[in-house]
């Protein structure tokens, strides 16, 4: 796929909730960059990058929305932004808005990294 091709197919999965789905885009070696302090900082990996996912969907109790925006490609790299608004198990609610860059390589997503202001998320 081309990089354009694997922004689309992203944003459509996402667009309807089919986040697992959407990892299947990732390659087996990918990694997944934080902002700095946040926990899971840097994952290496597409089975931890997994279970990065399912621990931070685990936290969530309730979801009250969010968007997907259309992507910006450029070379092998693309943009999304996004925002989600969500209230964690522990009562607080956090809205966040973040721009979601990603590498492509051989068709796959081979690196991921997600920048936002992490004082929303504490």
């Amino acid at each position: 796929m081309t990089t354009q091709e694997v922004a689309d197919k992203l944003v459509s999965l996402c667009r309807e909730g089919k986040y697992p789905e959407a990892y299947g885009l990732y390659a087996n070696d990918a990694v997944s960059i934080e902002m700095p302090g946040v926990p899971n900082e840097v994952t290496e990996g597409l089975d931890n990058i997994l279970k990065g996912f399912e621990q931070w969907a685990s936290m969530i109790e309730e979801s009250h929305g969010g968007t997907v925006g259309d992507p910006v490609v450029a070379g092998n790299h693309f943009v999304v932004p996004m925002t989600s608004d969500v209230t964690f198990k522990d009562g607080r609610r956090v809205n966040m808005e973040e721009l979601s860059m990603y590498q492509v390589e051989g068709g796959k997503i081979k690196k991921a990294s997600f920048h936002y202001d992490p004082t929303t998320m504490f």
